[in-house]
């Protein structure tokens, strides 16, 4: 080898040994002041992550993370246990929230037998779930744009839906708005700002998010938007979405979980293993309320609260309301095939 090109490969390497220690001297300048950023606390903060540093691994297990709370008001006798609880609201309108869960409920079992009987093609009831549907619809505003699965028929019935209009769209007739394009229980209302419900599981939830994200552009915007679903289409992907976009994008809309133990045949116990769907929240940095989905005034309570917090933040909410699926899940199934009977007397009753 030359002298020459000796000369220049060893200048080669001397400026690649340069460069790397370079590299090296960035990097621990960058971490360096990630360290130091925060020397009280001992605070890292990485791109991906701001935690506290530790000299061994740390384990963190689920049963060691605290459970989110479940809010009620009343107790099991139907009695307000702390008076600073009390919604405040007037008779007229705690007398339409016990109208529309009667009417809800006589609507429901008339519907089921019309199926019965060969007379409609398929129907869903809401046994069990009315107060969670009429509860939340009183804390919105009107002008909120409501995104349904398919079990929400209760805030509907607040909204104004007649029971013609219920009718119409399950038998399909000359009447109903959809002109039977649609299947019975898929109801919409562009008047009522209730958007069309359709089969897909969990369709709804990344088209609320975006939604939400639009009239967060307006000036002066007034308007939320809450979006229905149950603990099962939590599991589809497009939840996770919906939840990662309206996390990260700051959209003002209410993920509400109806969680009533099944989804379909499937019970909770096999739907996941975590803390149920307010726990989820955390991991996607959004806040998360949960309450008694059988108790109205506690479902009232948190809705109106979760109302305010994503209007005047700018930022979704997760909210869970723990209920039970009194019904069937459709007149295409028999729940006493994956459940007993006796589970269903004893939420029949009054103390449920």
């Amino acid at each position: 080898m030359s002298l020459l090109r000796s000369a220049s490969v060893l200048a080669g390497r001397l400026a690649s040994r340069n460069q790397l220690a370079l590299k090296c001297l960035i990097t621990r300048a960058i971490h360096g002041e990630a360290q130091s950023s925060e020397p009280a606390t001992g605070l890292a903060k990485f791109p991906g992550a701001q935690a506290a540093f530790v000299g061994k691994p740390t384990l963190v297990l689920p049963e060691h993370v605290e459970s989110v709370p479940i809010y009620r008001v009343m107790n099991a006798d139907g009695v307000i246990e702390d008076a600073s609880q009390d919604p405040g609201l007037s008779r007229e309108v705690v007398h339409k929230m016990f109208r529309d869960m009667v009417l809800l409920n006589t609507m429901d079992k008339i519907l089921y037998e019309s199926q019965r009987q060969g007379r409609i093609s398929f129907y869903m009831t809401n046994f069990g779930e009315e107060a969670s549907h009429i509860g939340s619809a009183a804390a919105l505003s009107p002008e909120d744009w409501v995104y349904g699965q398919y079990r929400e028929a209760g805030v509907l019935v607040w909204r104004g839906f007649t029971i013609s209009d219920f009718i119409n769209q399950c038998y399909g007739n000359r009447e109903d708005e959809g002109k039977g394009r649609q299947m019975p229980v898929h109801y919409g209302s562009k008047k009522l700002n209730f958007v069309t419900i359709s089969s897909p599981l969990g369709t709804q939830i990344p088209q609320a998010v975006g939604a939400a994200y639009a009239f967060k552009r307006q000036p002066d915007n007034q308007r939320v938007v809450i979006t229905y679903f149950g603990e099962g289409a939590a599991s589809e992907g497009d939840a996770h979405a919906a939840f990662n976009f309206a996390a990260t994008l700051d959209c003002p809309v209410m993920l509400f979980c109806r969680n009533n133990g099944f989804a379909i045949s499937t019970p909770s116990k096999e739907q996941y293993r975590g803390d149920g769907i307010a726990g989820r929240a955390a991991g996607y940095g959004i806040a998360a309320l949960r309450f008694d989905g059988t108790d109205i005034f506690a479902v009232y309570n948190a809705t109106k609260m979760a109302r305010e917090y994503v209007l005047k933040n700018n930022k979704p909410i997760v909210m869970e309301a723990m209920q039970y699926r009194i019904s069937h899940h459709s007149t295409s199934d028999d729940s006493t095939a994956y459940r007993p009977a006796e589970d269903l007397e004893i939420w029949n009753t009054t103390e449920h």
